[in-house]
């Protein structure tokens, strides 16, 4: 268990359902003495909604170490969020005796270096790299300056362990337990024949490993996806993605544990 929460603060999706579980909740939360804020500093950001939620809630709040975060599900599959809306009075009253753990995320640091610039990017899921006009990406893969392969394919799928059962899932790549530290390298439709030679599986690297993609001249335009949000880059000389010890602090019940989150989430019917 962590520090004592006091202040709490809502994230909530726009949509008639998400709006009616934060009024219930915020009401519970009220109810056992815990102070629901708008503005200044806060111990718990909770989102409301679903994985797309908790998404926009950790990068409006700067990926912010000294927080907890934790979200209750009001959408459809809801990966990182954890409590489900029948259970937010439950979760309200084991918060108030403490009855919960803290997990520490790995955040994925990229660093996109251009011809004029140099941008920098924070990520709790994934990188999604392409050819900017969605042609053939060929592009040299190295890991801490080690080449991996010459990848030819649509694109190049980077995830954390937080990540690998989101986007990163859907491309056959690994589930990898959600409190390692690693990245996983994917490739999307890859290409393999008498020319090019591409890894069809998944690559699995520490994450304080450095993963670099360096295009030739007629690939520096790109396509870049952080975490859904996508971003058109030209001129691009190198892209740069590791894990450096930054993280965020997830709130979770005692109960919860990932083998029966991903039981729960893909096999149960």
């Amino acid at each position: 268990m962590g520090r004592r929460i006091n202040k709490v603060k809502l994230f909530v999706n726009d949509n008639e359902k998400s709006n009616i579980v934060a009024k219930d909740l915020e009401l519970e939360l009220l109810k056992y003495g815990f102070k629901v804020v708008n503005r200044g500093a806060y111990d718990l950001a909770i989102s409301i909604g679903g994985d797309g939620s908790f998404l926009r809630m950790v990068k409006e709040t700067k990926f912010n170490e000294d927080i907890y975060y934790i979200g209750v599900n009001s959408g459809t599959l809801g990966f990182l969020q954890e409590i489900d809306i029948k259970d937010t009075v439950d979760f309200v009253k084991r918060l108030n005796s403490d009855e919960y753990k803290i997990e520490e995320i790995s955040v994925q640091e990229t660093k996109v270096i251009t011809e004029d610039n140099i941008y920098h990017y924070d990520s709790l899921n994934e990188i999604v790299v392409r050819n900017r006009d969605f042609n053939v990406l060929r592009v040299p893969v190295y890991v801490d300056d080690e080449l991996l392969e010459d990848f030819s394919g649509d694109g190049l799928l980077i995830s954390t362990s937080t990540g690998s059962t989101a986007y990163n899932m859907s491309f056959g790549g690994s589930i990898v337990y959600n409190t390692l530290s690693t990245l996983s390298i994917t490739p999307i439709a890859p290409l393999n024949n008498k020319v090019f030679k591409t890894l069809f599986n998944s690559v699995i690297v520490p994450g304080n490993r450095v993963v670099t993609l360096v295009p030739s001249k007629e690939y520096k335009d790109m396509f870049i996806q952080i975490d859904g949000v996508n971003k058109l880059i030209d001129n691009v000389i190198k892209v740069e993605t590791k894990i450096d010890g930054k993280s965020i602090k997830c709130l979770r019940m005692n109960d919860f544990h990932f083998i029966k989150v991903i039981n729960n989430k893909i096999l149960s019917k």
